[in-house]
């Protein structure tokens, strides 16, 4: 096993701080306490065939099983999407929703956008909220918008990722389903993070008589090392494998799916689902340091965010401040505390709200913003940002060697989303009508064929024209705080790139500070100090996937210890140009 190489902080006379990874070092001046010394717990792998990283090691296998025949980034993307959806059922299936940032091979890029919609029966006053304050403010009764059939969107899952295999794909569908198929059928292990996700929603779970059936058999949850198969699942991804997305309202499957749509009081009808449409939007895009920032556009949030951050930041010398010193994280907060105060403007879908996105991502606002930050002390904390977004969510960041990468964040919202199973087809569908406000006349209100919001933020990054970077996570209104430091770690304090997806993060919308208990207690203090209200948390958001790109056509990928998540990258290749042994080329003789 690759032993865990550590990050050091060493204090010189002179008041300069040295930071060391392995055997690399940066110097930096700090006035205060010394930065922040944390161990990797996984280790990174390289490969120039293909690289892909994921949060279940079935899903990364699956990945490399597709590169192996041949297929792209593309392919392997949506081979890992649809093996995820066995294997992480908890957080992401064909029900639900997401966004996939891509770089074609040429230099194109844009956005897949298969967020979920409120139904078309949907309005404003569709629930009865239960109160006009946080934190039940949006809870509405019965649970309605939460839990069971009336908590589900129109879903744009499949529909987006079987778009994204037909237009840059090379592999056919079938052969795309083929390890997804296998696993649901024949089973698999439960890790004990899956078993714990059981096991927290148990009483939810036991609602459904199907969802328990297959996940609480004989009343209890499923416990780590379990088998599990779903094998009315593995019928419905022999349909879509054969039919394609059409195939939900086709045969059998058709069938259950119309019964379940016209018995269950879900608002989704059959006519919504026909009638959904995968968005291809344009990424938002800035600089930082020279590198080119892409990120998803609104309904997104995180691509505004991380770029507002960005550019508070930039005229700062962050990388002399030092990785995790009380000035760095200081700064850091308070421009997260500027982003979430704007977070209101850019929560919301374009179609229905007008998002003043150019202002908002420009230098010149953020030029605007700086004065806001106070060097020496914390500012008033923001009005509540009102939001259900949850952080069960998954994350793939895949790559191949001709220059294809996808970046790509996908979920069903909650845990196990609406927590029912449609009879007859092991399909888990989203709850993300809890996405909406439950009032009328805000921002976020529901309208019939609104998308829904999300703090997705999965980042390409460019130099020089190359893709420099990518990388992305799960953990709901976390995800862009989260994104962003992955993103100084590695351009301003020249963290490696496991190091870079592992290092202790920070969080916060304007209330508490929420700091990852990998920060010396001395830094949470020195900031308690300037003002600032400190939660130490164990962990802030999810396990991040990056891939890493050097200049030598070699690809790194890494993921953290915040979730199963596990690189895999494929390297050699076939032989060279007319190889043979038959004649022995060195001899002209045949034998």
């Amino acid at each position: 096993m690759r032993a865990a190489r550590i990050l050091t902080a060493v204090q010189h006379e002179d008041d300069q701080l040295e930071f060391r990874w392995g055997n690399r070092r940066k110097v930096a001046s700090t006035n205060s306490n010394p930065s922040t010394t944390f161990a990797c717990e996984k280790g990174p792998v390289t490969g120039t065939r293909g690289v892909a990283v994921t949060n279940h090691p079935l899903a990364s296998a699956a990945a490399m099983e597709i590169f192996a025949a041949g297929g792209n980034a593309f392919d392997a993307t949506v081979a890992s999407l649809f093996a995820l959806t066995v294997v992480e059922p908890m957080m992401v299936g064909i029900f639900g929703g997401g966004t996939s940032v891509v770089h074609l091979a040429g230099g194109d890029v844009h956005v897949y956008d298969g967020l979920a919609t409120a139904p078309a029966s949907t309005r404003p006053d569709s629930y009865t909220p239960v109160a006009d304050s946080w934190p039940d403010y949006m809870e509405t009764r019965g649970r309605e918008n939460r839990v069971g059939p009336r908590a589900i969107a129109v879903p744009g899952n499949l529909i987006a990722w079987c778009e994204m295999a037909q237009e840059h794909g090379r592999l056919p569908l079938e052969q795309l389903l083929e390890p997804a198929i296998r696993h649901a059928e024949k089973g698999f292990l439960l890790s004990p993070y899956l078993a714990t996700c059981i096991a927290e929603i148990a009483p939810d779970l036991l609602l459904d008589p199907a969802i328990a059936a297959i996940f609480m058999p004989g009343g209890l949850p499923l416990k780590a090392g379990d088998r599990l198969a779903q094998k009315d699942y593995a019928q419905t991804l022999r349909a879509i494998a054969e039919g394609g997305p059409a195939a939900l309202l086709q045969g059998e499957t058709g069938e259950k799916l119309r019964a379940f749509l016209n018995d269950s009081g879900t608002w989704v009808t059959e006519e919504d689902i026909r009638n959904y449409r995968v968005i291809r939007r344009d990424p938002v895009v800035g600089t930082y340091r020279g590198h080119e920032i892409i990120g998803p556009p609104p309904p997104c949030s995180g691509g505004v965010q991380t770029l507002q951050v960005l550019n508070l930041l930039e005229p700062t010398d962050v990388a002399a401040s030092g990785f995790g010193t009380e000035a760095t994280l200081h700064r850091l907060i308070e421009a997260l505390k500027i982003a979430a105060a704007d977070r209101l403007a850019v929560t919301a879908d374009p179609a229905f709200v007008e998002v003043p996105l150019e202002r908002l991502i420009s230098k010149g606002y953020a030029a605007e913003r700086a004065g806001d930050i106070d060097p020496d002390k914390a500012r008033q904390q923001a009005a509540r940002i009102l939001t259900n977004e949850s952080a069960n969510t998954t994350h793939v960041t895949i790559a191949d060697g001709e220059g294809n990468v996808v970046c790509s964040t996908q979920t069903i919202n909650s845990l196990f989303g609406a927590r029912v199973i449609i009879p007859g087809t092991g399909i888990i569908p989203n709850n993300y009508m809890y996405l909406f406000d439950p009032h009328p006349g805000k921002a976020l209100s529901l309208a019939p064929g609104k998308r829904i919001t999300s703090g997705i933020t999965a980042l390409i990054v460019r130099r020089d024209g190359k893709p420099a970077f990518a990388l992305g996570l799960p953990g709901a209104h976390r995800i862009p705080a989260s994104a962003m430091q992955g993103v100084i770690n590695l351009i301003d304090h020249g963290m490696s790139l496991q190091e870079a997806v592992e290092a202790p993060r920070i969080f916060t919308w304007g209330q508490e500070v929420e700091v990852e208990t990998g920060f010396p207690e001395a830094t949470r203090q020195a900031l308690a100090d300037k003002g600032h209200t400190i939660s130490p948390v164990d962990h802030v958001a999810g396990g991040m996937g990056a891939i890493r790109f050097h200049e030598n056509g070699v690809m790194e990928g890494a993921s953290c210890w915040r979730a199963d998540g596990v690189p895999m990258a494929a390297g050699g290749g076939t032989a060279r140009a007319n190889t043979s042994f038959w004649p022995d080329p060195r001899r002209g003789r045949v034998y």
